[in-house]
């Protein structure tokens, strides 16, 4: 009863007034601070400055900003009435404030980890940056940024020096709240011992006393019947890899695990965190460092003064707790001010996720093959008013932004594979397929043709049929990132939409684009992609909780994919300088090798590349449709000249920095030689793999 009331008051004030008390970040803990790569001058910039320590979070359980927070109502409070919990930070901020460009930005962090200087600065990938090495290129550095991290997700385990945050968890009046979750667990090779969680998160622990009520089912596709498993042939707790005592949040099966079927467990779990705290964590981290002078205790924000504009950034996971961020308004802080003007929404595709609701896995969401049940991909999912003719609702992901005049300036970043497997389509379609839908002005959409979810590549071909998409999207991103600058600060204008639309023929089903696919030798291709399905989590999912474990499944929302031209590429988008001068046909997808399993879907993240025949000898042989090396560019000269080219179309579309011309063309040429020399009898790839 006690819990009751204080729900229904809560409701009542947030609908009605805002708290007199005004929550922020309540104490600001310095725990080292030092010159950044031992006070390196970075151009007009100047030296760096690195600041690593806590942020302590006092939330308001009553004003409106935090009305969307689930489970905030279940939360124990201070002696102020606030809720209270801390988190890791770290900041590199300009010495001389004056010297900067007076940008904040924010990385959203996936899954706890530092990205963006690896991304923007091509630096090493590291969670501690310190040295020169880690700066990379100093872009960032040498453009004036003002960057800043903080932890948002309580379950990224703590290795590597992921950043941390403590989040309450939600009691029924003091009680602890115990319900069925389900974890869905696949694998690639055969093992025995596996955890309940995926992406160096940790799970939930079952109940001890209920673990037996637990269920083990196995299936080989989402929409088949699942067969459970007998109790006797499978355990909580056994020892994972490199750790030396069992786990509490791992599965043992007698049998093993068999590679690609999708094993779900379903077992009791208690004391939900309050993950929605998460999004208003990063919040309040943002709008302290702008619009506060000092914390309670008159320590000194060291960024008072010192910026203008903020814009947040985030990568995949990072990019949909973005726009699940302003989906429900928790941009907007407390008194009502919209902490950042930009945001950067890269490789998330028409997803938001798991970030606010009743034991909420914030690593989960749907690829072609796993994890179908978790509420990731839901509607709505355009940034103008759209109905949805299965369910009959209608939305869209900026009304609330809209309501109360706080829309940022936005820009959707997506390679090929997130039309692939992250349902990118949703952004610009109806929810059925048939028709493009416009999007808010104050957005932009570009798709980075050809390029796969992230920048990697293998000397292998891994779980793969393919070699791995070489693609480096990078020095685009870097170009986009200046212009959203000067959208959200200045209200320059930037490039206009570039991606695949319907009534082009630039997008289209996986039938089409079958149909329409030269007939490369070899070259397995798949017949879906993702279309996620509608998601029923009972009767209480508008606040929050799942009844209904695993949720039913309803109609799939229809998503497209770019079509591709006569070598395989894709239509729509920009073209990377790579893809427009290609050595073969890049592609966002990659199919997975029967020996891993499932070997009909494509995988998450990876794409493709199939390398062009050398010569019109080697074109004969294989009988490869497309036109050869040789024949295109006549030579290694030929093709840099025809790099040269693309480039700097590229860079009088503003698309491309000047710096960024001579380093292009430079890593052509090495791929160029590997590419040419490689063993063609051999499955290495390892001519795809940059050298650094």
């Amino acid at each position: 009863m006690q819990m009751v009331s204080r729900m229904f008051a809560i409701v009542i004030l947030v609908f009605c007034v805002d708290s007199v008390v005004e929550a922020r970040v309540e104490r600001l803990e310095i725990l080292e601070r030092m010159p950044f790569a031992e006070g390196h001058q970075f151009g007009d910039s100047g030296a760096y400055e690195l600041i690593r320590g806590r942020l302590h979070y006092t939330v308001d359980p009553y004003n409106a900003a935090n009305g969307l927070i689930v489970d905030l109502a279940l939360v124990a409070l201070d002696s102020q009435g606030m809720v209270t919990f801390s988190g890791d930070f770290m900041l590199l901020r300009p010495v001389d404030p004056n010297r900067g460009n007076r940008n904040l930005l924010y990385e959203v962090g996936n899954r706890g980890n530092v990205g963006m200087l690896s991304f923007f600065n091509d630096a090493p990938r590291t969670n501690q940056p310190a040295s020169l090495i880690d700066a990379g290129n100093g872009f960032l550095f040498r453009e004036g940024y003002t960057l800043l991290w903080s932890a948002w997700n309580w379950d990224v385990t703590d290795e590597n020096h992921r950043m941390q945050i403590n989040l309450p968890v939600a009691t029924d009046g003091g009680d602890p709240i115990i319900s069925p979750i389900v974890a869905e667990i696949t694998v690639n090779v055969p093992s025995r011992c596996e955890p309940f969680a995926w992406g160096n998160s940790r799970g939930y622990p079952p109940v001890p006393k209920l673990a037996e009520s637990s269920t083990l089912s196995v299936r080989a596709r989402q929409t088949h019947s699942r067969k459970l498993l007998p109790r006797d042939r499978w355990s909580f707790g056994c020892v994972p890899r490199g750790a030396h005592a069992p786990s509490s949040t791992h599965l043992y099966v007698v049998d093993g695990f068999e590679p690609g079927l999708l094993y779900e467990l379903i077992y009791k779990a208690r004391d939900p965190r309050v993950v929605g705290l998460g999004l208003a964590g990063i919040r309040d981290a943002i709008s302290f460092f702008r619009f506060f002078e000092a914390d309670d205790d008159a320590i000194a924000n060291p960024l008072w003064g010192a910026t203008d504009n903020a814009l947040v950034f985030g990568i995949s996971q990072s990019g949909r707790v973005i726009q699940h961020m302003i989906y429900q308004a928790l941009h907007i802080d407390e008194a009502r001010r919209m902490v950042f003007e930009g945001a950067l929404v890269h490789v998330a595709g028409g997803g938001k996720g798991s970030f606010n609701h009743r034991f909420a896995q914030t690593t989960r969401h749907p690829s072609a093959h796993e994890d179908h049940q978790y509420p990731a991909d839901f509607f709505p999912f355009s940034t103008i008013l759209q109905s949805d003719p299965v369910t009959g609702e209608e939305g869209n992901v900026l009304a609330r932004a809209k309501k109360n005049g706080a829309v940022p300036k936005i820009f959707y970043t997506n390679t090929s594979t997130e039309y692939w497997t992250r349902s990118a389509s949703l952004l610009h379609t109806d929810t059925e397929g048939t028709v493009d839908v416009e999007l808010d002005h104050r957005t932009r959409s570009y798709l980075l043709a050809g390029a796969q979810h992230g920048v990697w590549a293998f000397m292998h071909r891994a779980f793969y049929e393919n070699c791995v998409n070489p693609a480096d999207q990078r020095p685009i991103m870097r170009a986009l990132l200046g212009h959203l600058a000067l959208w959200a600060g200045k209200g320059v204008l930037p490039p206009e939409n570039a991606y695949p639309r319907i009534d082009e023929g630039t997008l289209g089903t996986v039938a089409i684009w079958r149909n329409e696919f030269p007939a490369l030798p070899s070259l397995r291709l798949p017949d879906h992609n993702l279309a996620p399905p509608r998601l029923d989590h009972g009767p209480r999912w508008e606040r929050g909780i799942i009844d209904y474990v695993p949720p039913k499944f309803g109609q799939s929302y229809v998503t497209l994919i770019p079509m591709p031209d006569a070598d395989g590429l894709d239509l729509g988008g920009l073209r990377l300088p790579g893809i427009s001068a290609p050595l073969g046909t890049y592609l966002g997808w990659n199919l997975r090798k029967e020996e891993f399993g499932a070997s009909e879907f494509i995988g998450r993240w990876s794409g493709s590349f199939v390398p062009f025949p050398v010569n019109e000898l080697e074109r004969l042989e294989t009988g490869d449709p497309r036109v050869s090396i040789e024949a295109r560019y006549g030579n290694r000269s030929g093709y840099l000249e025809k790099i040269r080219n693309v480039s700097g179309k590229l860079h009088a579309l503003d698309f491309l920095l000047i710096e960024d011309l001579h380093r292009i063309t430079e890593r052509a040429g090495l791929f160029y030689d590997r590419l040419i020399a490689r063993d063609r009898t051999s499955d290495s790839c390892a001519y795809t793999v940059p050298e650094h």
